[in-house]
């Protein structure tokens, strides 16, 4: 699917694609941007002394961007999934438990793969930070850009983790789920701190 073609689907009646699979191309894009700014730093004479960090920058980004991109579909067929559970029969007790038992296991799921996204997310920010490092002002805006655009991709996939939580009945399940939410928001946190402080210096 195109770019155009998946706007369209995505301000469609469907319910995929969503915010979350919207996530991951924010993501995407992060990503792509970083490797944009190294690779234009690598290319350029005047800095030369971090040609190898450029190099480096540019790989990871490139395997970053190709990991989101996965991501998305994995997001419309995990919701799709949850729909599906909701389609389910319930005319009788048998068939409400096990329409119960499969929402359940589709909302786990359909936490999880936004959680993933979430961290692939903070891996940009700490790679953003990198590429702020190649100290290229002349492309310190797109650095800007490309933690701005993960930062809004951890919080939407964030917000994708949380609203599956509202309806999921696994305490075990969302309290794991919730710390790993956590520990990735300190750190996202803190690495775009650092890239920032970077940017403004």
């Amino acid at each position: 699917m195109d770019f155009d073609a998946y706007l369209d689907a995505l301000a469609s009646a469907a319910p995929t694609p969503g915010g979350g699979s919207a996530a991951t191309l924010v993501g995407a894009l992060a990503a792509a941007l970083c490797a944009m700014v190294a690779r234009i730093t690598a290319a350029a004479p005047k800095h030369a002394a971090v040609h190898g960090a450029a190099a480096a920058i540019a790989g990871e980004a490139d395997a970053l961007r190709a990991a989101f991109l996965t991501l998305r579909p994995n997001d419309e067929s995990a919701f799709a999934a949850v729909v599906a559970a909701q389609a389910l029969p319930r005319a009788n007790d048998d068939e409400r438990t096990h329409r119960t038992a499969e929402i359940q296991r589709a909302l786990a799921h359909a936490a999880d793969v936004p959680l993933h996204v979430a961290g692939r997310a903070v891996e940009t920010i700490a790679l953003a930070e990198r590429t702020a490092e190649l100290r290229n002002a002349h492309l310190a805006s797109d650095v800007a850009c490309a933690l701005d655009f993960a930062r809004a991709a951890f919080d939407a996939a964030a917000a994708n983790v949380r609203v599956n939580h509202a309806y999921l009945r696994d305490a075990a399940i969302i309290e794991a789920q919730t710390k790993r939410l956590a520990t990735l928001e300190a750190t996202g946190r803190a690495r775009e701190d650092a890239a920032r402080a970077i940017l403004a210096g």
